[in-house]
């Protein structure tokens, strides 16, 4: 996929999309709080394709585990990493990537692959509070030396666009990518693709939604009047990949965007009944670990489910979504670089398993560029998750 500017139509902030697309879900809810409706976002992020491949499994346990593609991320990278923390957290990198490659290729012929979504999330200690840090994609940052895909070696590079990472070196340069800006370990890491993806909303029978005025993308191809809609797998991927539609058209108010679809889905899937419905319990962990790539430690029913049922033990009180601070980058308003001090104090606090200071997120572009657009819950103004 080739790279997609921050702002719209490789204009910067000054150029502004015509259609923006209101997005909320069809039956009215109880007033929630705006943490509580980020908090059910920032778990079906990490715990989406987790919670249904987590349960039910017990007869079919060799034929799922079987389903899990696998990457050996510690004999990669070798031993020049960060130290693991003495603390007994855990750091996740969950990634979706937008590789044409396969059955992807109905997405388009561009080369390569990229990070299309990474978030780090941070399980403290004692596994009741969670912190995720969405990365947007159009951040430059300091890519280290890393092995390419196709053998050789790619020399570090100053000034690279996040997302690129994927394309030099797949998952082990990406992980690479993230251990340097962030100074942190990761000790899992968990993707999915634009296929699996797809497939999983297919067999969810689709998620519901409701727009208050028009979202036509053509880039997406996304064009839905304003109404309720149940969004197939392809309308849904449309939906978290627009930038035009919705906002001021960067990556900035797209992850915004998909908090929101996120929300909306994880509200679904708590009401699907699995339990009392063992033929869509199966399709539902078949499809979810056919579509997830995760690190060697982790590529099992066992350890997947492991992290479900902790995910699902964390009181969404304690659950905090944000996205790394940055500010536009003076040399081309089409990218965004971190914010220094304040993205150190982040990862600090991830280190020392303590909260993500609210100083740490003030002044970032990813707070004050809110989707007022975007609806959700009791129709209040979905903000970015800071």
């Amino acid at each position: 996929m080739s790279p997609e500017p921050t702002g719209p139509d490789g204009g910067g902030r000054a150029d502004r999309p015509r259609g923006r697309g209101l997005v909320r879900r069809r039956r009215p809810r109880p007033p929630r709080s705006r943490r509580s409706r980020v908090v059910r976002a920032a778990l079906f992020s990490l715990a989406g394709v987790l919670l249904v491949s987590g349960v039910g499994i017990t007869a079919l346990w060799v034929k799922l585990d079987g389903n899990i593609s696998q990457i050996d991320i510690d004999s990669a990278l070798g031993p020049d990493r960060p130290e693991d923390s003495p603390n007994g957290s855990m750091d996740l990198l969950v990634l979706g990537s937008d590789s044409r490659a396969g059955t992807n290729g109905a997405y388009g012929s561009e080369p390569g692959a990229r990070a299309d979504t990474a978030m780090v999330v941070h399980l403290d200690a004692g596994r009741d509070t969670a912190t995720v840090v969405s990365i947007p994609r159009d951040t430059l940052v300091s890519r280290p030396a890393c092995d390419r895909t196709g053998g050789g070696t790619a020399p570090a590079q100053a000034r690279s666009m996040f997302n690129e990472s994927y394309t030099v070196g797949g998952p082990a340069c990406t992980v690479k990518t993230v251990e340097e800006m962030t100074g942190l370990r990761m000790d899992h890491y968990l993707e999915v693709d634009f296929t699996g993806f797809s497939r999983l909303i297919d067999t969810l029978g689709g998620v519901e939604i409701t727009t208050t005025e028009a979202i036509d993308d053509r880039d997406s191809k996304l064009d839905l009047p304003a109404g309720t809609h149940t969004l197939d797998g392809e309308q849904a991927l449309a939906l978290v990949r627009t930038r035009k539609a919705v906002g001021d058209g960067s990556d900035l108010s797209r992850i915004q965007l998909q908090h929101t679809f996120l929300q909306a889905l994880a509200d679904q899937v708590s009401g699907l009944g699995l339990v009392t419905d063992p033929k869509r319990l199966y399709d539902l962990a078949d499809t979810a670990t056919s579509t997830v790539t995760t690190d060697k430690d982790l590529a099992s029913v066992s350890e997947l489910a492991g992290l479900a049922r902790t995910l699902q033990g964390i009181d969404t009180d304690r659950i905090r979504m944000t996205t790394l601070p940055v500010t536009y980058d003076p040399a081309d308003p089409n990218r965004v670089v971190p914010m220094e001090t304040q993205s150190r104090a982040v990862w600090d606090a991830l280190r020392h398993d303590r909260p993500v200071p609210e100083s740490a997120l003030r002044g970032s572009a990813a707070r004050e560029g809110t989707v007022q657009s975007v609806t959700s819950g009791g129709g209040a103004p979905a903000r970015a998750a800071e």
